[in-house]
């Protein structure tokens, strides 16, 4: 059996895929107002988006908390919004009793649109052979933009260092479409593959780093997900405040830890994070190295603790030291507004 490190030396040189559709969900937006109803609600700037380009936004409570975090796809008469599987028919419905006099249907389409991600330094040539599309047209695609295909369409996404595209289409052409990336040579990539891709490349996923108490700014996710100068919408108080008056400073941290090579064993999500005798934080998320020596994880820690070389102890695991490698979203925090 391949492992991690050899499966990611093959999608490094080349691509590798996997079916998404039940670990996501998606939802449908249609009517002349959804671009504007979704304006007025997320955090990043949707009103400027043009056919074929996206976003990714959060959802918040007015406290600033999240609801949800959303990819955005413009697609022109309608627009697919992907979301957490779990959780996608509550937020249909949310959305659907926030509508007053807009002119604009919300439905959850989770069991009618299938998504297959395909990952690797070919991935977009990949693609191209498979689906009869321009790999330039691919590469050329900002994030989150779009090319459109029969029935559907492909769209570049940051789930991984490598380059990574979404391919969203009907449920009833999902089988087909594996068939021909499987046939252009793309390889079937392990769920403990997808896992630490998301992991290396510090990739908070809702319902596992994130939840309904979480600030996005303490998740890194000011770069990504929340526009600075767009008007209002719900939570903006919250988000401006912290930046504006309190330097962006949040009580905790998302972080990217290295776990010493001498643990043998996996830690469990919520394993305590130790700073000498004080708790600073907890794991979250899990995976192999893609090194193929150990394992890496995401965790929040305490604001003072937040720094790229500080180690700290896994609490329950005989107290093995892990590195913070990287605080997620720090460049783009410390460039902010402050």
């Amino acid at each position: 059996m391949a492992t991690i490190a050899d499966q990611y030396r093959i999608i490094a040189a080349g691509a590798g895929w996997a079916d998404r559709s039940d670990s996501t969900g998606r939802l449908r937006f249609d009517g002349p107002d959804a671009i504007g109803f979704l304006q007025a609600l997320v955090s990043n700037d949707v009103g400027g988006l043009g056919e074929g380009l996206g976003v990714y936004a959060t959802y918040l409570t007015p406290q600033g908390r999240m609801i949800a975090d959303l990819r955005v796809y413009h697609r022109g008469d309608f627009v697919v919004v992907g979301v957490d599987a779990g959780g996608a028919a509550a937020l249909a419905s949310r959305f659907d009793q926030v509508i007053f006099a807009e002119d604009v249907r919300v439905a959850d389409v989770s069991g009618s649109l299938a998504e297959i991600v395909v990952v690797g330094g070919a991935a977009s040539a990949g693609i191209a052979r498979a689906l009869a599309i321009d790999a330039r047209e691919l590469e050329a695609l900002p994030m989150h933009g779009q090319a459109s295909i029969a029935g559907g369409f492909v769209a570049r996404i940051d789930d991984a260092r490598l380059p990574a595209f979404a391919i969203v289409v009907p449920s009833a052409d999902r089988d087909a479409t594996i068939a021909k990336i499987s046939s252009a040579g793309l390889v079937a990539l392990a769920p403990a593959m997808v896992e630490a891709l998301r992991v290396d490349a510090g990739r908070p996923a809702f319902g596992v780093d994130m939840d309904s108490e979480t600030i996005p700014l303490e998740a890194g996710l000011l770069d990504r997900a929340i526009s600075t100068s767009k008007g209002c919408y719900v939570g903006q108080e919250v988000i401006i405040r912290v930046l504006h008056r309190g330097g962006g400073r949040v009580a905790r941290r998302l972080v990217k830890l290295a776990i010493d090579h001498a643990v043998q064993d996996a830690p469990a999500r919520g394993t305590a994070l130790v700073n000498g005798e004080r708790a600073t934080g907890r794991l979250t998320s899990v995976a192999p190295d893609l090194a193929g020596d150990g394992f890496i994880a995401l965790g929040y820690v305490h604001r003072d603790d937040a720094e790229v070389g500080r180690r700290v102890t896994l609490g329950d695991a005989g107290g093995a030291p892990a590195t913070i490698v990287e605080v997620v979203g720090a460049t783009a925090e410390a460039a902010a507004p402050g």
